[in-house]
């Protein structure tokens, strides 16, 4: 007599209340708590940003409040914000002024001509640098190009003055020999653009060098070797691999080179200034700390110098945006 054995489907398990679910569910840590847990875990690195983060509040962020009295009639005794308000006079003064576009002119002419000049050269003598060899003659020359940027800019200058000089710089005295008669380089304004860019190329060049040779350090061997084995030469070595390797740093040096080309440095320029070359000399630092320090007009000069950070600022954001559209690299990925 057979015995016939019938399986019954395993019951459903039943839905869990409102509460239980709530009961099973890991409890959400707050925004708080997270950070505590990050500060124990990581406080040496939270301790390492607060001398920088304090240098950017008190002598960045906190004296922006000041710029008020771009939009006042300033007075010493009143004070930055008891000072009479006069709303836009002061840069429609300058917008008036009949300096005004020369001003721009000459700022964005020698900015931009630096940018140029000063961007491509470190590239250029770091691949160099990587493609040496022979560590002692690689170390020499790093420490030669490296070395023009620990000089002070006033040294800089007063080098390129005798240099130049009418009678007594060896410039002149070697054109001399093939019938030249002497320039007064410093005298022409027409001079003056190339001698502020090239010199300030050769103080700067070796310093820069170094962000991009510690870029090339960073490229995978593999590729190069990849590259040897399909028969590159070194030039496609450095153009298909080098160069690629570097584009994120370079674009964003780039970025902030040229959101910085309306604050040209005021050292140099003032320095290099004579009455016969203001013509090209005259940029918007050097008229801020006539204006502001010599003229004792405090709102005007920070009128201006409030103009000059806000093109500063549009500047930096068109151009992040186009590098962003071209090469997908930026200040803000």
């Amino acid at each position: 007599m057979s015995a016939t054995f019938e399986v019954k489907p395993a019951p459903a398990p039943a839905a869990p209340r409102a509460g239980e679910t709530a009961a099973r569910k890991p409890p959400r840590t707050s925004r708080r708590t997270q950070a505590r847990r990050s500060l124990r875990r990581h406080w040496q690195l939270y301790l390492l940003v607060v001398v920088p983060l304090a240098y950017f509040v008190i002598f960045k962020y906190i004296p922006i409040a000041n710029a008020v009295i771009a939009f006042k009639d300033y007075s010493p005794v009143k004070g930055p914000w008891g000072s009479d308000w006069v709303g836009f006079k002061n840069f429609e003064l300058f917008f008036q002024n009949p300096v005004f576009w020369t001003l721009v002119k000459n700022t964005f002419l020698l900015s931009v001509y630096t940018v140029l000049a000063s961007f491509p050269i470190p590239i250029i003598l770091a691949i160099a640098l990587n493609e040496i060899r022979n560590g002692r003659f690689k170390k020499t020359v790093q420490l030669v190009t490296y070395a023009p940027y620990f000089i002070s800019t006033v040294v800089v200058v007063s080098m390129t003055i005798l240099v130049l000089s009418p009678r007594l710089g060896f410039v002149n005295d070697a054109i001399g020999l093939f019938g030249v008669p002497s320039i007064d380089f410093l005298g022409n304004p027409n001079y003056f653009r190339h001698i502020y860019v090239w010199s300030d190329v050769w103080q700067t060049t070796g310093y820069s060098a170094v962000i991009y040779l510690a870029a090339l350090s960073g490229i995978d061997p593999a590729l190069h070797e990849s590259a040897r084995i399909d028969g590159a030469s070194r030039l496609q070595r450095i153009r298909h691999v080098d160069l690629p390797g570097i584009m994120p740093t370079a674009v964003i040096i780039l970025v902030l080179g040229v959101g910085n080309i309306m604050s040209i440095g005021f050292e140099k320029a003032f320095l290099l200034q004579n009455p016969l070359n203001t013509a090209q000399s005259e940029i918007i630092a050097t008229y801020v700390y006539k204006t502001g320090l010599l003229n004792a007009d405090f709102s005007m000069a920070t009128a201006i110098g409030l103009f000059n950070s806000v093109i500063n600022l549009f500047l930096l954001l068109g151009v992040n945006f186009v590098a962003k559209r071209i090469t997908g690299n930026g200040l803000w990925s």
